[in-house]
């Protein structure tokens, strides 16, 4: 099969991935092998690429967010069948056993494995993955549709909860990429206002496309405090920003598995029980509450599309910001 490897942490502008011939895997006991038909491309990808993330090992298949259908069964597998459509997201796996699997929070297990870089992921045109750990797709959603929200959509919806913004409330959004464009049209489901902030002209008309009352740079006045903020840019400054604008008692929820220094700044952005928070990955619950609200809306995801070949060219256009919606690999379906 071909897939596309990392052999060493660099620069993106460097073109560090390489496209191979390597071995179609065999699934173990409890384990599937997966078709990818499409696997969309994630900000996190970078920060595995260039070193913004230690890696347990090199080489390794990035990719985490999976569509594809179940082409073999390990061992024990009896709740799934061969051509069963499937999504496989950025959690891998989990003990299932510690305290944190045990108390709801298995997102912070610390033996947790994540796909595409703990084990191989979906830039490739099969993978195994866990049979616990695979999600049916909702009907009425392509496959290229489908893929942005296994993390995109999954992390935004568990930021957007984390806030605890309630109907009527006003949501902030730092940055609007492949999570934002899927996170507010959650908001707008839940009659919330949402104000974007991006210093993109061409992110703020898709922004106000979807449903934005307000678009601007992350240092405008919007004219209102928010009720709850996510960050999903990259950059520790804008946490001052979001605080800044931020009503008492709100959260300011940071998505990001990397960011910036934080930069030093005064206690009375604080005070007021405002809350500053990160997202730690997700559980298997947001996967399956963000489907089933994915359907319910119905969400509509944005995407441009590639093929395998192109995957140095997408990421740079990831990282330079120049993507509208979210980027997807085409891989072995017809679509």
């Amino acid at each position: 099969m071909r897939a596309v490897i990392l052999n060493e942490q660099k620069p993106m502008e460097e073109n560090p991935l390489e496209l191979k011939e390597v071995e179609k895997p065999t699934p173990g006991q409890g384990e599937v092998r997966i078709k990818v038909n499409t696997c969309g491309v994630c900000h996190t990808d970078l920060h595995e690429i260039e070193g913004d993330l230690e890696l347990p090992s090199l080489p390794v298949t990035p990719g985490h967010q999976i569509v594809g259908t179940i082409d073999d069964l390990g061992e024990g597998i009896t709740d799934w069948a061969p051509g069963t459509r499937v999504g496989v997201p950025w959690l891998y796996s989990t003990c299932q056993e510690c305290e944190y699997c045990k108390s709801g929070l298995e997102n912070l297990c610390e033996k947790a494995k994540f796909t595409g870089k703990d084990v191989d992921g979906g830039y490739a045109e099969y993978m195994i993955v866990p049979a616990d750990f695979i999600y049916s797709i909702p009907e009425g959603f392509p496959d290229l549709q489908a893929a942005p929200l296994l993390c995109a959509g999954i992390i935004g919806y568990r930021a957007l909860r984390l806030t605890d913004i309630h109907p009527g409330q006003n949501v902030g959004l730092y940055g609007f990429g492949a999570s934002a464009h899927v996170t507010i049209q959650v908001a707008n489901y839940w009659d919330c206002d949402v104000y974007v902030f991006t210093r993109s002209d061409e992110h703020r008309r898709h922004a106000e496309e979807l449903g934005a009352v307000w678009t601007g740079g992350s240092k405008d006045d919007p004219g209102t405090e928010m009720d709850g903020s996510i960050i999903f840019a990259p950059a520790g400054e804008i946490v001052i920003d979001a605080l800044r604008v931020l009503r008492k008692g709100g959260t300011v929820t940071c998505a990001g598995i990397h960011m910036s220094n934080i930069p030093e700044f005064e206690y009375s952005l604080i005070y007021g029980e405002r809350t500053l928070q990160t997202v730690a990955n997700s559980t298997r619950q947001d996967a399956q509450e963000l489907l089933q609200l994915a359907a319910e809306i119905p969400i509509r995801t944005d995407v441009e599309v590639y093929s395998l070949e192109n995957v140095n060219k997408v990421l740079n256009l990831v990282k330079e910001s120049r993507i509208r919606g979210a980027a997807v690999l085409k891989i072995n379906n017809d679509d």
